[in-house]
C-alpha cells in the first residue's frame, strides 16, 4: 500500500512540474507578446521582469503543492499548498484550461494567417496588400483572444463580468477623452488600410523621414531607413505621405558634358546608350514597356551642359536603374573622349594685366 502511494505521489509531482513549466512558459510568453506591442524598446525590460516574476510565482506554487502532496513539514509552503489545492479543486482547473486555450489560440493565429496567399516573386500591390492585411489581422485577433480569455478567467474567479464591462464602458469614455491621440491613430490607420495608401514593403517619405515600411498596424507605421535606423510614426501625425513604389517608378538621370563638346554628338551618345541599356536582356525585366524618354538639354550650368533622360521602371527599381546607367554612360563618355565638366577657377593677377 505504501509503495502504491509512493508511486502516486511521484506521478503527481511529475505532473505538477510539467504543469508548472507550461503555466510559467504561457505567462512569460504573454508578457513577451505585450512587450512587442509597445513601440518603445526601452519598455521591454519591464516586461522581462514581469515574465521572471511570473516564473518565480509559478515556482512557489509548484513547490507549495509538492510539499502538500508529500506532507512535508515545511511552513508556510505546506499551508499555501493546502489552500492552493482547495482552490484548484473549485475554480483553478477551469482557469488553467482557459489560460491553456488562450495560449494555444495565440499560437494558432499566425499559422492560420499563413493561408492568406502572399506572392513571393515580383513586387506588386497585391503582395503589399496581403502582407499588410496579415499584420493587421494578426494584431487584432491576438488582442481579441487575450481580452476574451481574460474575461473568462475573471468570470471563473467569481467576478461579475457584466458589471465590470458596464463600469469599463464608463471608465473607457473618460479614458477616451484623455487618449484622443490614440483614437486618431486608429482611425487614420483604418483609412490608410481601407484606401490602400501604402503597406508593408512600400518605400515612402513622411515629412523628413524616408524608408521602407517594415511594419504597419492601426496605431503606428514603422519605417527602416537606408542606414538601418527604425522610425516609429503614429498614424495620426501622418498628414502627407509620398509613396515611391506605387504601380511604377521613374529614374531621372542628368548627364553633364563640357561646353567644348559638340551638343548634337553628346545628345546622340546619351540617346543610343539609353536605348542599348533599355534593350539589355539582363535589365529588360526591370523596365516598363515604355522606352526611355530623351528630354534633351535640361540646363546650361556654370561648368557644363546638363542632359536629362527618363527611364520608366517597375516599382522599387528606379535606384538600381539610375546607378547602372550612370556607370554605363561614364564608360561610354570615356570611350567617346567626351569630358565631364568639373568646377574651375580663373585667377587674374592685376600686376600682369594690361592697363
Amino acid at each position: 500500500m505504501e509503495t502504491s502511494s509512493l508511486w502516486l505521489d511521484t506521478l503527481i509531482s511529475i505532473g505538477l512540474l510539467i504543469l508548472g513549466f507550461w503555466v510559467g512558459r504561457a505567462g512569460a510568453g504573454l508578457a513577451g507578446w505585450l512587450a512587442r506591442l509597445t513601440p518603445d524598446t526601452r519598455d521591454d525590460r519591464y516586461w522581462r521582469w514581469a515574465g521572471w516574476l511570473w516564473w518565480g510565482l509559478t515556482g512557489v506554487m509548484v513547490a507549495s503543492l509538492a510539499v502538500h502532496v508529500w506532507q512535508a513539514e515545511l511552513e508556510p509552503l505546506r499551508s499555501w499548498g493546502q489552500n492552493l489545492s482547495g482552490w484548484l479543486g473549485e475554480r483553478g482547473l477551469a482557469v488553467l484550461l482557459i489560460i491553456g486555450a488562450t495560449s494555444l489560440a495565440l499560437r494558432l493565429v499566425p499559422r492560420l494567417l499563413q493561408r492568406i496567399p502572399v506572392e513571393n516573386g515580383e513586387f506588386s500591390r497585391q503582395q503589399v496588400r496581403a502582407q499588410t492585411l496579415k499584420g493587421v489581422l494578426e494584431a487584432v485577433l491576438q488582442v481579441f483572444i487575450v481580452v476574451f480569455g481574460l474575461l473568462l478567467v475573471l468570470s471563473n474567479l467569481g467576478l461579475n463580468v457584466t458589471a465590470l464591462l458596464a463600469g469599463a464602458g464608463v471608465v473607457g469614455l473618460g479614458i477616451s477623452l484623455a487618449a484622443q491621440n490614440l483614437i486618431r491613430d486608429v482611425l487614420n490607420g483604418f483609412f490608410i488600410l481601407l484606401e490602400d495608401q501604402y503597406g508593408v514593403g512600400d518605400v515612402i517619405t513622411v515629412d523628413q523621414l524616408s524608408g521602407g515600411v517594415e511594419r504597419f498596424n492601426l496605431r503606428v507605421t514603422v519605417l527602416r531607413d537606408l542606414e538601418g535606423r527604425v522610425h516609429f510614426i503614429p498614424n495620426s501625425t501622418i498628414q502627407q505621405v509620398t509613396v515611391m513604389s506605387r504601380d511604377w517608378a521613374r529614374a531621372v538621370v542628368d548627364v553633364s558634358v563640357a561646353y567644348e563638346t559638340p551638343v548634337d554628338k553628346a545628345l546622340e551618345v546619351v540617346r543610343t546608350e539609353a536605348e542599348a541599356f533599355y534593350h539589355n536582356p539582363e535589365w529588360k525585366d526591370k523596365f516598363t514597356d515604355q522606352a526611355p524618354e530623351m528630354l534633351g538639354i535640361q540646363q546650361l550650368a556654370e561648368s557644363g551642359i546638363v542632359i536629362r533622360v527618363l527611364f520608366n521602371t517597375k516599382p522599387k527599381q528606379q535606384w538600381a536603374i539610375g546607378r547602372e546607367f550612370r556607370r554605363r554612360i561614364k564608360l561610354r563618355l570615356d570611350a567617346e573622349r567626351i569630358e565631364i565638366p568639373y568646377p574651375t577657377r580663373r585667377i587674374v593677377n592685376p600686376e600682369n594685366s594690361n592697363p
